[in-house]
C-alpha cells in the first residue's frame, strides 16, 4: 500500500511538472501579440486569443468545482463566456458571438487565469495523498490534452488573424532535403486499428480492433505545392466532374479558386503565411495546405487516384511487415524529435519541403506521415465498434458529418500526438493545416 502511496505521488509531481510546462507554453503563443488583438473573432468558426486562454483555465476551474472542498467560483459571468459546447455546464456564449464581447477584459482574463493556476498547483500538490488521487490525475491529463488542442487552435486563429504579421522566430534554417516520389504497396489482411496501449489517447481512438485491408499503394509523400498548382492550372475548380455535388456548390458559393492563404497577383500566385509572403514557385517542394475535404477528394480524382481510409493511412504510417508488428510512430517506439517530424516543438511555424525529415520515414519509404499537414481520409468521423465514452460531451457528440484527419501539423505539440490521433472537421473547412496524400487500389 506504501509503494503505491509513493507512485501516486510521484505521478503527481509529474503532472505539476506537465501542468507548469503546458500551461506556459500557451501563453508563449499570445506574447506577440498586441492588446486589440486578443478580442478579435474573425469568422464563425474562429475564437479570439482571449477566450482561449480563458477557456482552458475554464476547464480546469471546473475540476476544482467538484474535487476542491469550499472552493468558491471565481465569477459567473467568466463560467458564462469561456464555456464552450458543453451543455452539462451550464448556459453558455454562442461560438459566433465570442468577439462581440470587450468584457471581461484582456486583463482580467489573465489574471483569471493566474488566480486558476495557483489554486491547481496546491491543488496538485497534495492531489497524491487522496484515495480518488487517480481520479484526479486523469482529469487534470485530460485538461492538459485539451489545452494543447487549444494551442492549436490559437495557432490556426492567429493565423486567419494576423498571418505574417505576427511576430514569429526565424527559425525556419534551410534543410537538406530528399527526393520522394511514386507510391508505395501495401499488403492487405487483418490489421489492428486504433490505440491499445496503457498510455493516456482519447476514448475515439479505442477500443483497438481488427479490420480487413484490400492491397492498396499509398504515395509516398503528401501531394505538394507543384503537384496542386497543376490540377489549379488544368482548370480544377471549374470543371464540375472532379468533385463531389456539395463540393461542387461549395467552390461555387465561395468562389474557391486555390487554397485558403494563395493569392492570384500579376507575377502568378503567392502563398501568404507566418514567414511572408511567397511565390508558389518558390515553394513547389512543400505540401500543400489549407484546403478541405472537398479539395483534396476532387485533386484525388484528378489525379485518377483517391483519399486513403484511416485504416490503409494508420498501416501504411507504422505497420512493419519484417516483423509483422504496429510501431508507435513511422521510425519506430521512440517519441518524435525534431529530426523525425515538423511539429510544434521545432518551432519552424511552416511546413516544410518533401524530403525535409529522412529520420522519420517508414518502412515502406513514406515521408512526414507526422507533422507539417494533418491529412484527410475518407473515413467518416464515427466511433470504434465497441466505443465507451470517457468523458461526457468530448468527442462523441461529433460523431456525424465530419471526416477524419491524420498525422499532426506543425502546429501540434510533440507530446500531444500518436500515430492513432483521430482528427476530425467539416469536409468544407480548411482554415486548419490541413494537406493530402493519395492512395489506390491494387
Amino acid at each position: 500500500m506504501a509503494v503505491q502511496k509513493i507512485k501516486t505521488i510521484d505521478e503527481s509531481q509529474r503532472m505539476i511538472e506537465l501542468f507548469k510546462v503546458v500551461r506556459a507554453q500557451t501563453m508563449r503563443i499570445v506574447a506577440p501579440l498586441e492588446i486589440e488583438d486578443f478580442v478579435i473573432q474573425t469568422a464563425e468558426y474562429m475564437s479570439p486569443p482571449r477566450w482561449h486562454i480563458g477557456h482552458t483555465s475554464w476547464f480546469f476551474e471546473t475540476l476544482l468545482q467538484t474535487y476542491q472542498p469550499g472552493y468558491q467560483t471565481y465569477s459567473e459571468d467568466f463560467l458564462f463566456y469561456f464555456n464552450s459546447y458543453y451543455e452539462g455546464f451550464g448556459k453558455r456564449i454562442e461560438r459566433a458571438k465570442r468577439g462581440t464581447r470587450s468584457r471581461p477584459t484582456v486583463a482580467e482574463t489573465i489574471k483569471y487565469r493566474q488566480r486558476i493556476d495557483e489554486a491547481m498547483l496546491g491543488f496538485l500538490e497534495r492531489a497524491g495523498e487522496r484515495d480518488d488521487s487517480s481520479t484526479i490525475l486523469k482529469l487534470v491529463r485530460i485538461g492538459l490534452e485539451h489545452e494543447m488542442q487549444h494551442q492549436e487552435l490559437l495557432i490556426y486563429d492567429i493565423k486567419h488573424l494576423l498571418c505574417d504579421i505576427y511576430n514569429v522566430p526565424q527559425n525556419a534554417a534551410p534543410r537538406a532535403a530528399t527526393e520522394v516520389t511514386g507510391m508505395a504497396e501495401v499488403e492487405g489482411g487483418l490489421f489492428d486499428l486504433g490505440y491499445q496501449g496503457s498510455n493516456f489517447a482519447w476514448d475515439n481512438e479505442k477500443p483497438g480492433h481488427k479490420v480487413f485491408l484490400q492491397d492498396f499503394a499509398i504515395d509516398r509523400a503528401p501531394v505538394t505545392n507543384c503537384e496542386y498548382l497543376q490540377f489549379i492550372e488544368s482548370d480544377g475548380y471549374r470543371d464540375f466532374k472532379w468533385w463531389l455535388s456539395e463540393g461542387w456548390d461549395n467552390v461555387k458559393r465561395e468562389r474557391w479558386e486555390a487554397p485558403l492563404y494563395w493569392e492570384k497577383q500579376d507575377e502568378g500566385w503567392m502563398i501568404r503565411d507566418f514567414l511572408g509572403l511567397h511565390r508558389v514557385v518558390d515553394k513547389v517542394s512543400d505540401p500543400v495546405s489549407h484546403i478541405s475535404y472537398y479539395e483534396a477528394a476532387a485533386y484525388a480524382k484528378w489525379a485518377g487516384k483517391r483519399l486513403p481510409t484511416e485504416a490503409e493511412w494508420e498501416k501504411s504510417a507504422c505497420f512493419d511487415p519484417r516483423i509483422k508488428q504496429k510501431l508507435d510512430f513511422p521510425w519506430g517506439n521512440g517519441r518524435p524529435g525534431n529530426d523525425h517530424a515538423n511539429l510544434f516543438d521545432n518551432q519552424l511555424w511552416s511546413v516544410m519541403p518533401v524530403g525535409s525529415f529522412t529520420e522519420g520515414q517508414n518502412f515502406y519509404g513514406c515521408h512526414q506521415m507526422i507533422g507539417d499537414v494533418w491529412e484527410w481520409t475518407s473515413s467518416d468521423y464515427l466511433g470504434y465498434p465497441g466505443f465507451k465514452s470517457e468523458f461526457d460531451e468530448y468527442n462523441d457528440k461529433w460523431f456525424v458529418g465530419q471526416k477524419v484527419l491524420r498525422g499532426g501539423s506543425f502546429a501540434t505539440p510533440a507530446i500531444h500526438l500518436r500515430s492513432t490521433y483521430r482528427n476530425f472537421f467539416h469536409p468544407n473547412e480548411r482554415w486548419m493545416i490541413s494537406g493530402l496524400r493519395c492512395a489506390k487500389t491494387i
